[in-house]
């Protein structure tokens, strides 16, 4: 048995990409379909219900990682929440950023935007263990800024020594979350981070398009409102009150109209999630991790991720011994394989649905296609 029911997915191919997109649950489907054939038929009078949800949307979504819905905020994607947070801070000259250079662009360029406000942006080579950090924060260290999982390989940072050491130096502990949130279990309150970004897309089973940003109450409360809009005051519809307090919640990061369809798929899949149990779909998945790895080692590969349990995530990254990784990929996916490949390598991302079988079938192709079988 999986945690998650095959049958609660419409997905006809062997799909081990979560880490690219993931597939929307049938219910999460429904519920998208059931919001445009109620737009289509009645427009506002259509939508209306929905928007008047938004509150209960963002407490669904909160539940899953341990957070309340007043401090959630719906975003376009990951890179909104990283920006809203940097240009949130109120640096000096002089202040210092860390932040580990192999990080995906989306959690890169909006902090290296800092450096126009002469904050010291320092990107670290290598992982971010907490000797590390404990080795390269200073005083004048004001934010610490990593990925829970790496995207490439997997990695999985242990966030909760990482904002102790930052909070001891007075810094702010970001994490972006994308790479973990729906395949791993997560309570936001007990890691002690002060905040938690990333998109809908991906372990999430959500729409594409959509973002989400958990702030710790008492860290909103120091963040600045630096890209408001009209939905982020306290009482949205006194239109030419232009001098009302911001709302006192995290919607106030949402600026303008929030994307209503993304928010719904993102409440919808999470409640799935969760009924589901995340700690039984991360045992899932890291099982199905340890069976692949134990597959792969037994042929001609090269593993590029760390094997260690303690940073295990549901990415599992290796090199077939081919000469071109990319048409290896292909030939994959030519027999209903889904994966990421990329001239570095086969990234692989089971979920909660996939099954023993489906990593057995899949290893034994790459047996296959690497001996020319």
């Amino acid at each position: 048995m999986t945690p998650l029911s095959r049958d609660a997915f419409a997905v006809t191919s062997t799909y081990l990409n979560h880490a690219a997109v993931g597939v929307l649950p049938k219910s999460t489907r429904d519920a998208i379909h059931r919001f445009v054939d109620a737009h289509g038929d009645a427009g506002v009078l259509g939508t209306f219900g929905y928007e008047a949800k938004m509150p209960e949307y963002r407490a669904q979504f909160a539940a899953l990682l341990g957070g309340a819905g007043d401090e959630i905020a719906f975003l376009r994607n990951t890179g909104d929440g990283a920006t809203i947070l940097a240009h949130g801070v109120d640096w000096n000259a002089g202040d210092e950023l860390l932040l580990c250079h192999d990080e995906f662009p989306s959690n890169v360029y909006p902090w290296l935007a800092l450096r126009e406000r002469g904050v010291n942006v320092r990107l670290l080579s290598g992982r971010l263990t907490p000797e590390r950090l404990r080795a390269e924060i200073s005083a004048r260290t004001r934010a610490v800024v990593v990925s829970w999982v790496s995207y490439f390989d997997g990695y999985r940072h242990d966030i909760a020594q990482l904002a102790e050491i930052a909070h001891a130096s007075g810094a702010y502990c970001f994490v972006d979350v994308i790479q973990g949130l729906g395949a791993l279990h997560l309570d936001v309150r007990e890691t002690g981070i002060d905040a938690a970004f990333g998109s809908g897309a991906k372990w999430m089973l959500a729409l594409q398009g959509v973002g989400y940003l958990w702030v710790r109450r008492s860290v909103m409360e120091r963040l600045r409102v630096a890209l408001p809009g009209w939905r982020s005051v306290k009482d949205m519809w006194a239109f030419h009150d232009y001098e009302q307090p911001w709302i006192d919640e995290a919607s106030r990061y949402e600026g303008g109209t929030p994307n209503f369809l993304g928010a719904l798929s993102l409440a919808t899949s999470a409640t799935f999630l969760r009924d589901a149990g995340t700690l039984a779909i991360q045992s899932h998945i890291l099982a199905l991790r340890e069976r692949l790895i134990d597959g792969l080692l037994r042929h001609d590969v090269e593993l590029i991720t760390k094997p260690d349990a303690h940073v295990a995530s549901g990415i599992v990254t290796f090199r077939a011994s081919v000469d071109d990784q990319v048409a290896f990929g292909r030939s994959l996916q030519a027999k209903g394989f889904v994966t990421t490949w990329r001239p570095t390598g086969i990234r692989v991302a089971p979920h909660g649905y996939n099954t023993d079988d489906e990593i057995d079938a899949f290893v034994a192709l790459v047996a296959a296609r690497i001996h020319n079988e």
